[in-house]
């Protein structure tokens, strides 16, 4: 979809690349461009894709994927097997969102991925920013320390929360349908909570087309 985050995967080994590229097109709302297998490709890639989001190894053959951050105006999140302090310092002096140590889960990147996802929704959201703002956004990096909003939700945001089911998955047009409001407001509205952390989003998958959104309360 047009408004899916556009997701570079910088990694040597291409069987790796492969599987994290499903790991990421397995996450609502992202789409996995074609790896790139050096830091020299990821320089050409990050130029013409432009996108939203780069996933780099510190381990290049053509250079450290610490040395190619620095030189990235891009968000970027560490998934790597370096897990000795200095190169996590690093990564997080020179602007990682993140530092994910391989071999990691499928749940594990899809976590830090949502939790990505909430980070560019509060950042765009319209008007300037005070410091409540700033600092959910930067909460919302931390998988699973979503603080939920202090503002009160107005009765058709609390309609939307109370139709869902715990156990149970609910697309857009099924919420819409159980509220009496429209898909783009239910739509609306879901996201927002998802923004608290109060409702998760998983995919479905059909035989044919882009897999469903599917919401649902987060499990406790």
């Amino acid at each position: 979809m047009a408004d899916d985050f556009r997701v570079l995967i910088v990694d040597d080994d291409f069987h790796v690349a492969k599987l994290h590229a499903t790991y990421v097109d397995s996450v609502a709302g992202f789409l996995a461009l074609a790896p790139a297998g050096s830091a020299s490709l990821a320089l050409q890639a990050i130029h013409s894709l432009r996108p939203d989001l780069v996933l780099l190894d510190v381990y290049l053959p053509d250079a450290s994927g610490l040395d190619l951050l620095q030189q990235l105006d891009v968000d970027t999140i560490i998934l790597s097997a370096a897990s000795d302090a200095a190169s996590v310092r690093a990564a997080f002096r020179r602007g990682a969102l993140g530092y994910l140590l391989k071999p990691f889960t499928a749940e594990s990147l899809s976590q830090q991925l949502r939790s990505y996802a909430r980070y560019r929704r509060f950042l765009a959201q319209p008007g300037a920013l005070d410091q409540d703002r700033v600092e959910r956004a930067k909460r919302a990096l931390i998988p699973g320390d979503v603080t939920p909003s202090s503002k009160p939700r107005s009765a058709t945001e609390a309609a939307v929360l109370e139709s869902l089911v715990s156990g149970e998955q609910y697309s857009a047009a099924e919420v819409a349908s159980r509220v009496g409001v429209s898909r783009a407001t239910a739509q609306r509205y879901l996201s927002s909570l998802a923004d608290d952390g109060a409702v998760d989003i998983q995919l479905r998958y059909g035989t044919t087309g882009r897999p469903e959104h599917r919401y649902g309360l987060p499990a406790r």
